[in-house]
């Protein structure tokens, strides 16, 4: 009698421990900042892709607070934020060329930069430096009608290409694409 009961508290146990195993497994693959992607076609199978980590506001001041004004910013969370293009391009009037590279911004309260660095497949910061760049150019800043919770990267349609935009908080930076 004694030692069917000891069979099946050790059974007891060992799916109790494979529960809490199981669990906490899920829990480290659910980042607080999901991946996230965007992209634009640009017609004749010409794209633009960004894939990105999306953090969220979580009741913190963002701009100006967890990311400062005028100090560069890795666009997203976790990993580099990735922009490929397989068309040449133009990105706010400066030419890209088709190629994979990473993004950085430069937030302020009336403008931003966009860094386009030719640096890529490091971790999300520390930003490589302006030796890496490939360009920099301004973006519009203008204020959303509301707040947005999750830090967003998306394409517009654009005449002759797309808009990229970076939405979080009550910001929107911009910029327009175009291909050459």
């Amino acid at each position: 009698m004694m030692k069917p009961l000891a069979v099946l508290g050790v059974g007891c146990l060992t799916l109790g421990l494979m529960a809490a195993l199981g669990s906490a497994q899920m829990d480290k693959g659910a980042k607080p900042s999901p991946p996230a992607k965007a992209s634009c076609a640009l017609g004749d199978g010409k794209t633009i892709t960004v894939d990105y980590s999306s953090p969220r506001a979580k009741g913190r001041k963002i701009y100006g607070g967890l990311v400062p004004y005028g100090e560069v910013w890795r666009a997203g969370a976790n990993e580099a934020t990735t922009f490929v293009t397989t068309a040449d391009l133009m990105v706010g009037g400066n030419h890209v060329p088709a190629g994979s590279y990473t993004i950085f911004a430069i937030p302020k309260q009336d403008k931003w930069t966009l860094v386009i660095s030719k640096k890529t497949g490091e971790w999300g910061i520390p930003y490589p430096g302006a030796g890496e760049d490939l360009v920099r150019v301004d973006m519009k800043a203008s204020a959303l009608p509301s707040m947005v919770e999750n830090f967003t990267i998306a394409f517009d349609k654009a005449a002759g290409g797309c808009a990229l935009r970076l939405d979080w908080e009550k910001t929107r930076a911009s910029v327009e694409i175009s291909k050459m």
